[in-house]
């Protein structure tokens, strides 16, 4: 069962994660993104976009890796192999473009326990990383997560 005690826990920034081109086009071809926008310079910057724009849902890719800080941490009482993903939205207040660097900070909004499961709660903040000091910068979306952690008799 997921540690109660870690509702409102946030975690320092993760470090930047640098987003390509061609893990751009490779998340739109595994998501059946097919907009000219995901795999086309030309038709991006056409648009009015810098470069490839990322489809909505690869935000999740930056937000995973710093849900990971949680369910690695031993005290938080996370077994990933019992975890069932419930729900996921994502806001943005930009595209991600390939050649952004985003870094991710993380938070448990909640942690609820109910007839033997855990039901859980992450918010991941997206930052745009600021290039001189590493540190957060402008704000790119937030990806929020609810998790189901069943306990060891369900």
């Amino acid at each position: 069962m997921a540690n109660p005690d870690f509702a409102g826990r946030e975690y320092p920034a993760t470090e930047p994660y640098s987003v390509g081109r061609e893990k751009i086009r490779e998340f739109a071809d595994a998501v059946g993104a097919s907009h000219p926008a995901h795999h086309d310079l030309v038709a991006a910057r056409g648009l009015g976009y810098p470069d490839l724009v990322a489809p909505p849902t690869f935000a999740v890719v930056v937000a995973q890796r710093a849900e990971q800080q949680y369910v690695a941490d031993p005290e938080a009482g996370i077994d990933f192999s019992r975890v069932v993903h419930a729900d996921e939205t994502f806001t943005y207040d930009r595209p991600i473009v390939a050649g952004d660097e985003i870094a991710a900070v993380l938070h448990v909004d909640s942690v609820t326990q109910r007839a033997g499961i855990s039901m859980v709660t992450t918010r991941c903040e997206l930052f745009a990383a600021d290039a001189d000091e590493g540190a957060p910068g402008e704000h790119v979306a937030t990806v929020t997560s609810s998790l189901v952690v069943r306990g060891e008799d369900s």
